[in-house]
């Protein structure tokens, strides 16, 4: 097939698609809304951001607004990727992989582009990856397996944050390669202007002839603050060098309602959403099978903040949520028609209240401190012809946690932070044959119940030093639980090819992590950069055997459709690091001109000396950028990804690759008008411009799946 370029015609065509598309979302945002949506001006995303602190200071909700109940990032003890509305609009990510993807220290699953993406953090994922959106976890099966999509859309996001280091304790133990937060206002957490507030967005792209739309909309009468989204999003099959990645299609679509009443001293507030998303698995069986996941989760989340007048208690918060979640696993039968092969389940709740206390002085300077408490629950289990993979299993969590700040001079700050868990997780497992073979006998049942109590903690040093650098120390010891599906997994998941075999006898799993950071995020230069090394004991990873399966263990050894894996633990060592740099070249009048730079690499090995598998490849990259004010900013990309030989048995290597990537924008204000928009934002972005053949090393498909060729998409948000 010849391969695709892209044409002055094809730019008529984008564009006429986005104006049919922006008209269809703006209409409904007009009939929505009056008044002025406030929001920031549109800036490069440079390094002077804010992240998360696990201290937070005592703020009102109508001073939330100003960014109050944040900290500066050079003030942060954590590592964190920070992406803000206008970031997340001009990268148009499906999926916050792809949104995350070319990130220092981030990468994506890339197991479907645009359905299953979920991040990958310093070279782990899934189980070690928390994602959570509004302080509650995704509660998905994401985490099972990379086929599998997270029921969070970036079209409905305002924030995402990637957490990394100490600061991942208060979310949890099984958040110990890093915690991917998205923040949306479906519980408003501020009180707005009164009257009617409305956002919509459009894109279209060229490479997969796709199309997204959102609605998002905020009200307040007196006290109390609604708010409601809608957002709908189709790709076609994507194009790659040379013809297209059959099936690799995706749809879905989502809506969500919350309010919040607001008082004196804090605020109350509830939200319910529901998202549905349909996604084919691309691969080399995908021209017989078909394979697709039709994803279905609806979710019910409440969180609030009360602040304390009188007492040690200063401000108490919580957050609750559960939702129900299923998707089903279908192809082709020899009939021609879809049928569903497994089904997947899961139910979840989870809840969390902490308490920080009033700054007291004790002597050597002055102490904040924070206690939680955080529980939850989930019921999971597959079912279905081919749905042997995990039997129903409960997991049961507690978990009490502790942070402390302690400032001992202007530029000198101190924190320590302790968690202990309870995991109870009850289910059916298997006992194997030794060689794993189907001749050697069928497996046997191994109903378990397995009882473990993670302890963590973390302490951390910051210093002011001059020229407005910022450093960091930090050192943690964390234990991790193993999960269901690393414990009691045993048969066939057709939708990656693989028959899992789990371990009922595995044990916790112990990461010691000592992290350097230095950071500059004013002025000129701006600089972000951490060197870490992380000495893994009992290190849970699946391993592949070479043995061939199909969907009974009886085939093992004998089958061809299925790669049989384990999961195992061995020690292993990471050691990696990731800067991230910008800096302003000059000015001439509001227009600046910088350049901007990146690296990131991370190697992994076990106490043996062999290569753990699946680790991303070192990558070194650079830029341009231009900002003319708040209105205009442009963008030139290239990112080198090395090739990947450090490879485990059973591996192949992966081909570097240049990833050249393209941006403009323009935002500009119209007068008020109780029907029309006030402000715009309007732009292309052209990706993988050198239309290179790219496979992402972290794939357990990437011998079968490309990534998206040449593309280009132009976007457009209204705010009213």
């Amino acid at each position: 097939m010849t391969q695709p370029r892209f044409r002055p015609r094809h730019a008529a065509r984008l564009a006429t698609r986005l104006v049919a598309h922006l008209a269809a979302g703006t209409a409904f945002g007009s009939l929505l809304s009056s008044g002025a949506l406030a929001q920031g001006a549109i800036v490069l995303p440079e390094i002077t951001v804010t992240a998360p602190s696990p201290i937070q200071p005592r703020v009102l909700p109508e001073a939330a607004q100003a960014g109050g109940d944040t900290v500066p990032l050079n003030r942060s003890f954590s590592s964190v990727t920070v992406l803000t509305a206008p970031d997340i609009l001009r990268n148009g990510g499906r999926t916050l992989g792809d949104q995350l993807a070319n990130e220092p220290g981030i990468t994506n699953s890339g197991f479907a582009p645009g359905g299953a993406d979920r991040p990958v953090i310093r070279g782990l994922d899934n189980v070690r990856v928390r994602i959570q959106e509004n302080g509650i976890g995704s509660q998905d099966v994401s985490d099972l397996g990379e086929d599998h999509g997270v029921p969070i859309d970036p079209l409905a996001a305002q924030r995402i944050e990637v957490i990394r280091g100490p600061g991942t304790l208060r979310y949890g133990s099984q958040a110990i390669g890093g915690v991917v937060s998205v923040e949306n206002n479906r519980i408003p957490s501020m009180l707005i202007a009164p009257g009617f507030h409305a956002e919509t967005r459009s894109s279209v792209s060229s490479v997969d002839n796709g199309f997204e739309n959102s609605a998002l909309i905020d009200a307040r009468s007196g006290q109390f603050v609604i708010h409601g989204d809608i957002y709908h999003r189709n790709a076609e099959d994507y194009r790659i060098p040379g013809g297209r990645q059959f099936n690799s299609f995706s749809r879905s679509h989502g809506q969500a309602i919350g309010g919040t009443y607001f008082l004196q001293n804090g605020f109350i507030g509830f939200s319910l959403s529901h998202f549905t998303s349909l996604y084919g698995i691309p691969g080399n069986d995908a021209a017989q099978s078909r394979t697709r996941i039709d994803l279905e989760q609806t979710r019910l989340a409440s969180k609030g903040e009360f602040q304390i007048d009188g007492g040690f208690i200063d401000t108490i918060r919580y957050w609750v949520g559960g939702s129900v979640y299923r998707h089903d696993e279908k192809g082709l039968n020899g009939d021609g028609l879809f049928e569903t092969a497994a089904t997947f389940k899961n139910r979840e709740v989870e809840g969390r209240v902490e308490a920080q206390l009033k700054p007291v002085d004790i002597g050597i300077g002055r102490l904040t401190s924070a206690f939680g408490v955080q529980f939850g629950r989930q019921e999971i289990g597959t079912a279905g012809e081919a749905g042997g993979l995990l039997l129903p299993a409960t997991t049961q969590t507690a978990a009490l946690y502790n942070f402390n700040e302690l400032q001992l001079l202007p530029g000198t700050k101190l924190q320590a932070a302790g968690r202990i868990d309870y995991a109870r997780v009850s289910g059916t497992g298997a006992i194997f044959p030794a060689d794993l073979l189907g001749a050697s006998g069928d497996p046997t049942d191994d109903p378990r119940t397995r009882r473990f109590v993670p302890l963590s903690a973390s302490i951390g040093l910051l210093q002011d030093l001059p020229y407005g650098f910022v450093a960091s120390l930090a050192g943690s010891y964390i234990e991790r639980a193993p999960k269901a599906a690393e414990l009691f997994s045993r048969g066939a998941h057709d939708a990656p090819g693989t028959f899992e075999i789990g371990d009922p006898n595995l044990r916790k799993e112990a990461a010691k992590t000592v992290e350097l950071g230095l950071r500059r995020s004013a002025g000129p230069w701006r600089f972000d950069a951490s060197l870490y090394a992380t000495r893994y004991e009992g290190f849970i990873y699946r391993h592949v055997t070479g043995t061939r399966c199909d969907d009974e263990f009886t085939s093992c050894g004998t089958g061809d459709e299925l790669t049989q894996v384990i999961y195992s633990q061995r020690n292993a060592t990471f050691l990696g690091g990731e800067l991230k740099t910008q800096y302003d070249l000059f000015a001439i009048g509001p227009h600046v001109f910088g350049i901007e730079g990146q690296y990131d690499i991370v190697r992994a090995k076990f106490s043996g000396g062999e290569n753990v598998p699946r680790i991303p490849p070192q990558r070194l990259g650079g830029g341009l950028f231009w900002r003319g004010g708040e209105s205009w900013q442009a963008r030139v990309t290239l990112l080198h990804a090395f090739s990947q030989k450090r490879t485990a048995p059973e591996e192949t290597t992966t081909d570097g690759y240049n990833l050249l990537n393209a941006e403009l924008s323009y935002r500009f204000k119209i007068k008020e008008s109780p029907l029309g928009p006030v402000e715009l934002t309007a732009g292309v972005n052209g990706t993988n411009l050198l239309n290179e053949t790219i496979r992402n090393a972290v794939s357990f498909r990437k011998d079968e799946v490309v990534l998206p060729g040449r593309g280009v998409r132009a976007f457009l948000s209204a705010k009213f």
